[in-house]
Parts: structure tokens; C-alpha cells; sequence
């Protein structure tokens, strides 16, 4: 039976600013649909330039990049981008903040009210629709963004350490209805963290970058069955797989 064809295909990407050093050297990397797929390593690795160039906010310097089997600016329109700052308009609530891409892209009132509304009702702020920014914790802060890319129904979901700034509790309730989320809507991932435990709780395939320059280490398959909750981060496997993740994160750390 022929291969599908990846959902993000990397050749031999190099990528480097200007006529500065290179950022990302000989990147080959094929995520296939439905994988969910994170990005660890230490600062300075490229993690969050890979993001930016499958979003088509930066282009590769050599190599090939294919989304969603065209070029990344073409496939714009089916990815969405969750940063780590929830980036929230602080004069809009937390209804016209998730309304906002849709209105940008000319969806009518009528529509882009009711998709927001069910977007922010998956992630429990269906209460807190009419609440600013300032009203909100981090957390919730968070939700709305997540909610906001869900409007978009994206096939892609690109993650740069939206959870980063979070206490731990907070940052593993998210991490579970991140994805109770992927469950109803199917998207694929590619999500930058610096913590092993989250990278082992989400993801199909773990991604370990080197630095200076940026390029790929290693790549670990985690098996565990979804859906997933909390109960899995106790078990043994699971923290052994940590270990085996963290070992090889050790390894880039310490390479001259």
C-alpha cells in the first residue's frame, strides 16, 4: 500500500538569518496525520524556527519544506499558531477574542459568534465568555487562546510553549484537555516544550534537537495508548520513559 503523504515534509532544511550562523542544519523530518509531535531540546536548537517556517512566518534558506502538500504560506488557511503568551487583545472580551480570526477572515457575525461560543465551551469558559483579559488567570488566559485556534477547525496545530509560564498543576490540567480537544477534532501537532514529562504526556514522537546548530539528536516513539489522563503520569512506564528521554536531552547538553 503507497505511504501517505506527510502532513509536514522537511528535506535537508537549513535555515540561518541574514548572513548570521545557521539556525537549523540538514533537517529532515516527515509528520505524518494525526501524529502528535513534540520538539525538545536546549536553548538555541531551532525548536521555535521550526515552527515559524511550516507557518510560513520565515522561509527555509536551502532544502524543501512541504504542509499539508503545498508550500507553508499556501497552507496557511488550515494551521493555526498557539504561542506561549496567550497574545489576547486586552480591550475585547474573551468571546470577541476567540471570535477574532474568523472575523479577520470575513466569516459573518451570526457564524463566527456561535463557533467561538462552542470553542470557548469545550475548553470550560462558556461562564467567563464576557470577562477581559485582565479578568482572567493565566490559565484561562491560555484557554481562550486555545479556543481562538479551535474556531479555525485547523488540520495543522502548531504549539510553541503555550504552557511554559503555568504552575505545574495548571500546566497538567491543560496538557489533558489539550487532548480531550485533539479527540473531537483530530488535528495534528507539532508542539515546542522544555519539559520532558509534558513532551511524554502528549505526544505519539518525540523530537530531541541539538544546538549550534540546530538540528535533530535523536527520535523516541512513546506507545501509550490515547486517550491519556493523569493516572498514566504514575505509572512506571511512563517514568521510564521520561528517563530515556531526559538521558538523551543530557547527551546534547553536554556535547562540546
Amino acid at each position: 500500500m503507497e505511504e501517505a503523504t506527510p502532513i509536514v515534509k522537511f528535506t535537508a532544511v537549513r535555515k540561518r538569518y541574514g548572513a548570521g550562523p545557521l539556525v537549523l542544519d540538514g533537517l529532515d523530518l516527515a509528520v505524518a496525520a494525526g501524529d502528535f509531535v513534540s520538539l525538545i531540546g536546549p536553548s538555541g536548537c531551532g525548536k521555535s524556527t521550526v515552527l515559524k517556517l511550516v507557518s510560513g512566518l520565515n522561509p527555509v534558506s536551502e532544502g524543501g519544506l512541504a504542509v499539508l502538500g503545498t508550500r507553508p504560506k499556501q497552507a496557511r488557511d488550515r494551521q493555526a499558531f498557539i504561542f506561549q503568551d496567550a497574545t489576547l487583545l486586552p480591550w475585547l472580551t474573551a468571546q470577541a477574542n476567540a471570535e477574532l480570526p474568523l472575523r479577520l477572515r470575513g466569516v459573518a457575525a451570526a457564524e463566527r459568534h456561535t463557533r467561538a461560543a462552542e470553542a470557548l465551551a469545550r475548553v470550560g469558559l462558556e461562564k467567563n465568555r464576557d470577562y477581559y483579559p485582565r479578568q482572567l488567570s493565566g490559565g484561562m488566559k491560555m484557554r481562550v487562546s486555545i479556543a481562538r485556534a479551535m474556531t479555525l477547525s485547523p488540520e495543522l496545530l502548531l504549539l510553541d510553549e503555550p504552557f511554559g509560564a503555568l504552575d505545574e498543576m495548571t500546566r497538567n490540567r491543560l496538557n489533558e484537555e489539550l487532548l480531550q480537544l485533539r479527540e473531537r477534532q483530530k488535528f495534528t501537532a507539532l508542539f515546542v516544550t522544555h519539559s520532558v514529562s509534558e513532551a511524554v504526556f502528549l505526544s505519539n514522537r518525540i523530537v530531541v534537537m541539538a544546538a549550534h546548530p540546530g538540528r535533530i539528536h535523536a527520535e523516541v516513539a512513546v506507545d501509550f495508548p490515547y486517550p491519556r489522563d493523569q493516572a498514566l503520569r504514575e505509572q512506571p512506564e511512563f517514568q521510564a520513559k521520561v528517563t530515556e528521554v531526559s538521558r538523551l536531552l543530557h547527551q546534547v547538553e553536554e556535547a562540546p
